[in-house]
């Protein structure tokens, strides 16, 4: 299971680029950022990919419906030639209270909308020409969008559900996913989507795991402060299936939290459940963060 880490972009660019620097100089190569109502993550990309010549980066994620299938291929392209191939592209549906509130959209039948997405944005992604017709998204063109000469970025899918997971599997190279525990993962997200790619002929699908985490003595104040920052994604829809799923709580119960070695045991149990690779929510406090750095970095060195 590789190891990577979340990396807020929310920030002046400047400042950005010192904080991705500092986790590169302890030891991380891959950094997973998100795209909500900051700076455009893909943009702040390719200047990091410029600087951090030896770091992966990727996007978890960025929501599709403000962006035509035809503008996110040729800006992700774009940034693949930039950075010289070092991106994965992670794409969701966002939630509801967003996508209708905010942006005027509607979010109904939302499978459906992503299934339409993917069959203009996938080809258009390889630098394939496209013809896609569907209810509410429709791609017609040949030849490339975006950079000619660019092997494509990886693309994966905030796939939950069954539906979506099997999406992911047959369509897209894996999945990405949040507030979702071990044994969620093990007894419904890798079998699932690993069965929907081995029927479509495909490789074993990436499956890039995202949880707070903090090396730490104090677990139930940690705990206590998980549930009180991230208590929002308690009560959403897709990411409350998921924590009843696993029999939890709150977002503190699927956390990785406690001693070096506890949570490098929780690190192994998840690669055990076919997490691929597992993205570092910090959530620890500063005295407990150099912990959590060397502990990440032990794991990815065994």
């Amino acid at each position: 299971m590789d190891i990577a880490i979340g990396l807020g972009v929310d920030g002046p660019l400047d400042a950005t680029i010192e904080s991705a620097t500092q986790l590169r100089e302890r030891g991380f190569t891959r950094m997973w950022s998100s795209q909500i109502f900051g700076p455009d993550t893909l943009t702040v990309f390719a200047v990091l990919g410029r600087e951090l010549r030896d770091v992966d980066f990727g996007t978890a994620v960025i929501p599709i419906q403000p962006r035509h299938p035809s503008m996110l291929a040729a800006q992700a392209r774009t940034v693949q030639e930039a950075i010289g191939g070092r991106l994965s592209l992670g794409i969701g549906l966002s939630h509801k209270p967003l996508v209708e509130q905010v942006w005027g959209i509607s979010f109904d039948r939302p499978a459906n909308y992503m299934e339409e997405y993917l069959a203009a944005l996938a080809p258009m992604l390889r630098g394939e020409s496209v013809a896609a017709k569907g209810e509410r998204v429709s791609m017609v063109a040949t030849g490339t969008w975006g950079p000619k000469q660019v092997r494509s970025p990886d693309l994966l899918v905030a796939a939950l559900g069954p539906k979506m997971l099997e999406m992911a599997g047959t369509q897209t190279d894996g999945t990405l996913l949040w507030m979702t525990g071990v044994k969620t993962i093990a007894s419904h997200v890798t079998p699932t989507i690993n069965a929907a790619a081995l029927a479509a002929g495909k490789p074993t699908p990436r499956i890039v795991c995202s949880l707070p985490i903090s090396v730490t003595s104090d677990i139930e104040g940690t705990r206590a402060k998980v549930n009180e920052t991230l208590a929002i994604y308690g009560t959403l829809p897709s990411y409350r299936a998921m924590l009843d799923r696993e029999g939890a709580d709150g977002p503190a119960d699927v956390g990785l939290f406690g001693s070096r070695q506890q949570v490098l045991d929780q690190l192994h149990e998840l690669a055990q459940a076919g997490v691929t690779e597992f993205s570092a929510s910090m959530t620890a406090s500063a005295s407990d963060r150099d912990a959590t750095y060397d502990a990440l970095i032990e794991f990815a060195s065994l």
